[in-house]
């Protein structure tokens, strides 16, 4: 058994913390493309949902979809591969401080905001005259402000998926505009704030890795370094970030459908792993001689959270796990031993 470490007086909970499988439940049903998840205090999730909006599941299980009304939607009826290329694809979501929705469109390459009864508008499309590029995700810091990411700037995010290739960037959406603040990342990912927003950590999605960077008081990005090991694992394609309040960042490896977390430490603790290895090990070789395919690609993802995306912290304790993914038509959760940590929205 892996011996408890300690930080500070404390011992960390998370290093004799495993997942019992008997005790994972699930909410949502039919749901499309689950990728991002945000958590209200009263139960209420909102979900990313491939039908162009979000789909709002309360705590009694019930659930609505909110459609973006200046959306073009599109069913079931497309190709897999269409599904995740087409269309509007809300991808990262954020509450902005009045409540609405701010949506990062993986579909429509925009920032976008919708109120919570589907009244959408872009609130950018391009960054320094040029087109933004596929933007990821959305997240809002305690002085307001609208951090994104951006995970390339090639139109085909598949295309992308290759070693040489460093064209992501962070953005910062200020005075009705984006302003690029850091660049040269693989397939930007992620992002997330420490408690103090004293570094904001970066997913590399085809880097392996998780980067973070030091944030001064004017929000400049200053230091980049790799946090915890320099690669994740063979097959390791990080996507979704999370920390709890004991400083433990939880993430998801999307294509090897693993959790993780990583300690305040760096080191590194599988919590679950659900990929057919034969199939990971495959698009692993593909991907070194950067010759992914939509065969190779679409040929993963299985288990609980098939393409696992995100981690979410909910429940009135903060402590229940929720666990977004990209083919999953339902969202698994379990109990944490420590509570996530409070996003903005939720103090």
């Amino acid at each position: 058994m892996t011996q408890p470490r300690t930080f500070g007086s404390s011992i960390n909970p998370i290093m004799e913390f495993e997942i019992d499988p008997g005790s994972i439940a699930y909410t949502g049903q039919d749901l499309q493309r689950p990728e991002c998840i945000l958590a209200e205090k009263d139960g209420t999730l909102w979900v990313a949902d491939a039908r162009g909006g979000v789909m709002k599941i309360r705590g009694d299980g019930s659930q609505e979809l909110v459609t973006q009304r200046q959306s073009e939607h599109f069913g079931a009826t497309r190709s897999e591969a269409a599904r995740y290329l087409e269309g509007t694809l809300p991808n990262g979501l954020a509450f902005a401080a009045n409540g609405d929705l701010l949506i990062s469109n993986f579909g429509t390459d925009c920032l976008e905001v919708m109120t919570r009864d589907g009244r959408s508008r872009v609130l950018a499309d391009s960054v320094e005259g040029e087109p933004i590029g596929k933007v990821n995700f959305v997240l809002r810091d305690s002085r307001d402000r609208i951090w994104v990411t951006i995970s390339t700037r090639i139109k085909n995010w598949m295309h992308a998926l290759r070693t040489d290739l460093s064209d992501g960037y962070i953005a910062r959406y200020e005075d009705g505009a984006f302003r690029i603040v850091a660049d040269g990342f693989h397939f930007t990912n992620e992002i997330r704030f420490d408690a103090a927003e004293d570094y904001l950590y970066i997913v590399e999605t085809t880097g392996g890795c998780i980067s973070r960077m030091r944030v001064d008081e004017y929000g400049n990005l200053t230091g980049r370094e790799v946090f915890g090991p320099s690669s994740l694992g063979r097959g390791a394609w990080p996507d979704g970030i999370a920390f709890d309040s004991y400083g433990n960042l939880w993430g998801t490896l999307v294509y090897s459908d693993k959790l993780f977390v990583l300690t305040p430490e760096g080191e590194l603790r599988v919590l679950m792993d659900e990929g057919d290895r034969q199939r990971v090990a495959a698009l692993e070789e593909a991907f070194l001689r950067n010759q992914v395919t939509e065969e190779v690609l679409f040929a993963t993802g299985r288990g609980i959270a098939p393409w696992m995306a995100s981690v979410t912290f909910g429940g009135p304790d903060l402590r229940t796990v929720f666990v977004g993914s990209l083919k999953g038509r339902r969202i698994p959760c379990f109990r944490s031993p420590v509570a996530g940590l409070p996003m903005v929205h939720w103090k």
